[in-house]
């Protein structure tokens, strides 16, 4: 019972701070909010497609710039590996990343995955569960991309 009280008073007092959760330590979601969104890609078949000279095309562009439009933000484009992407994120030059990435991905370390938003099957019949990399600590960003993600329905 006293724990309940404790914990309770400690909502009201983090509430009455004017203290918002979920937060983003570094401001991503409201830096990107009327501005500029920084969207990292990785070429990987429909789901991100990289051409020379043009944005990238796919699903999860498609879903980038329909998220983007939700935050009334432009998105700026840079293509690379998972690996130079990811340190993008870890030095703060990113706020997203795509490229057909599975909840399995060897970079949950260091970034922040959303939740699986959709589902495909692999080439060897399996289903992979995909999932996209923000910084680490960004949970506002993080919670309203999984929103949006998961409102939107199948990319398929």
């Amino acid at each position: 019972m006293r724990a309940m009280v404790v914990c309770g008073l400690s909502v009201l007092l983090t509430a009455g701070c004017g203290a918002t959760i979920p937060t983003d330590p570094d401001g991503t979601l409201d830096r990107a909010r009327g501005g500029t969104l920084r969207v990292g890609a990785t070429a990987n078949g429909s789901w991100v497609d990289l051409r020379e000279g043009e944005d990238p095309a796919g699903r999860e562009p498609d879903l980038v710039r329909s998220f983007a439009s939700t935050l009334d933000a432009d998105v700026a484009w840079s293509s690379g590996s998972e690996e130079a992407l990811v340190a993008g994120l870890e030095d703060g030059e990113l706020d997203l990343v795509i490229g057909g990435l599975s909840e399995d991905t060897p970079w949950s370390e260091e970034a922040g995955m959303t939740r699986p938003y959709t589902e495909s099957i692999d080439g060897r019949g399996g289903t992979v569960k995909h999932v996209m990399l923000v910084p680490l600590g960004e949970n506002a960003l993080l919670f309203e991309l999984d929103s949006f993600l998961l409102g939107s329905g199948d990319p398929r």
